[in-house]
């Protein structure tokens, strides 16, 4: 069991790190229709470990991208990574909500099902509650928001949507695609809810 749990903090450390990298990196794409919204990679290992060892690793490593963020990207608003925290948790709950009722990885028709069911409710969940978030904090000056007129925040809602619809769209299939990779090469089960007080699992 020790070194199982050894194996497992150096694994989601490898993954904080990945996220790290790709913080760093130069890969960001400014949206062509919103330019302070910017298209990134970095969220991606954060959807892997979420799939790989549950919600608690999950919003670790999305923790400490935040810290990263706010220390060497903060984006067009200095609360930026916050914005982006709260992004992250929304598409992971839609995640973990398809996780938790509906089918497991056992079998490869399951495992699409899920993939499908988790993009989408994911991307649902993520646009939704920013939209709420947005509507909410938009309308304040700087550092929390950048003291647009109802009018702009309006405006803004369809276009901030589009663009965490679309992100939410490539991150959640790449990270699944990495999770069953890493499950694969290190032979253990892919996290599943109803199992996780026998994890880790071996795969024989």
């Amino acid at each position: 069991m020790v070194q199982m749990n050894t194996k497992t903090i150096a694994i989601a450390s490898v993954f904080a790190a990945f996220t790290v990298i790709l913080n760093l990196s130069p890969f960001k794409i400014p949206a062509p229709y919103a330019p302070f919204l910017i298209y990134q990679i970095w969220e991606i290992p954060i959807v892997s470990v979420f799939l790989l060892y549950g919600p608690l690793m999950g919003i670790a490593v999305a923790v400490i991208n935040t810290l990263v963020l706010l220390a060497v990207f903060q984006g067009a608003l200095p609360t930026g990574p916050l914005y982006n925290l709260a992004a992250v948790l929304a598409m992971l709950f839609g995640i973990y909500l398809v996780h938790q009722f509906a089918g497991t990885h056992s079998t490869r028709r399951g495992e699409k099902f899920l993939t499908v069911l988790s993009t989408a409710l994911g991307t649902v969940s993520r646009v939704g509650i920013m939209t709420l978030v947005n509507w909410a904090f938009l309308r304040y000056p700087p550092p929390l928001g950048f003291s647009l007129p109802e009018e702009a925040v309006i405006a803004a809602l369809p276009l901030i949507g589009l663009f965490n619809a679309t992100l939410a769209l490539y991150t959640i299939p790449i990270g699944y695609v990495i999770a069953k990779k890493v499950s694969s090469s290190i032979k253990i089960r892919m996290w599943e809810p109803k199992a996780q007080m026998a994890r880790p699992t071996i795969i024989s």
